[in-house]
């Protein structure tokens, strides 16, 4: 087996090391009725992530965490599969499966190279996984070769403005001024962790997304509703989120 990325060697380390803190959210997500998504919680009535009719399904979660997207997308009678790089994190999921008694497969690896056939799933998604964790250049790619021709990709990520806009260090709130610039976009790396985070400008994430053989269907700039609350209150506040996307949806299907 050839050896991993470094990227993806730090992120494990990091997560395996953060997942205690997402065992609560992870529970509550497993436990609730409807989908909701991101950091403010937006509910999957506003922003449809979920295909309307996932029933027969094949579907892969890329960085799957908690299981929580999976468990939802098996809920509504798809077949999913989870991948994570996070051992610790896939501990919290299996014990998750048998505390809901839900199952499905959940893989221990880097969704940048997923040990599936071509054309093995009608529908990909991620949420905050592989779609920040990940390469692009080497995620989406191997997303596109994982659906089968039809199949649809669905991923949540932070939005370019508010990456432009945030400070170096994660106890500062972002504010109202460009931080960094947006031509080079690619990779950030943050004084206080070891982690790797990979965002693209949208020129070149189009650009990208149509290499790999996809249409772009939708992209929604997330604008949570009044009275929305979040965890990362440290970060960001609602009246920024108001005014200006933290976070987008996109929207993509595998030409035929």
């Amino acid at each position: 087996m050839s050896e991993l990325p470094e990227h993806v060697v730090r992120n494990r380390a990091s997560w395996n090391a953060w997942a205690g803190d997402y065992v609560d959210k992870g529970r509550r997500n497993w436990a609730a009725g409807e989908p909701a998504w991101g950091i403010w919680g937006v509910r999957e009535a506003q922003l449809r992530m979920l295909p309307d009719d996932l029933a027969g399904l094949d579907a892969i979660e890329l960085g799957c965490g908690t299981g929580y997207v999976s468990a939802w997308l098996a809920q509504r009678g798809a077949r999913p599969v989870g991948i994570d790089n996070s051992e610790a994190q896939l501990d919290s999921a299996r014990r998750f499966q048998a505390e809901f008694e839900l199952d499905f497969p959940l893989i221990h690896g880097n969704a940048e190279t997923v040990p599936y056939p071509d054309a093995s799933f009608d529908f990909a998604i991620s949420e905050y996984g592989a779609s920040i964790w990940c390469d692009p250049y080497l995620w989406i790619p191997e997303a596109a070769r994982l659906l089968r021709p039809g199949g649809r990709l669905h991923f949540l990520v932070n939005a370019v403005l508010l990456m432009m806009c945030f400070p170096d260090f994660e106890n500062e709130p972002v504010g109202d001024r460009l931080l960094r610039p947006q031509f080079g976009m690619h990779r950030f790396e943050w004084p206080d962790d070891d982690s790797v985070e990979f965002h693209l400008p949208h020129g070149e994430l189009i650009a990208l997304l149509r290499r790999a053989g996809f249409e772009i269907e939708e992209l929604i700039e997330v604008q949570p509703p009044e009275g929305s609350t979040t965890s990362y209150t440290d970060a960001i506040d609602l009246d920024w989120a108001r005014r200006w996307p933290c976070e987008e949806i996109w929207k993509v299907r595998r030409r035929a």
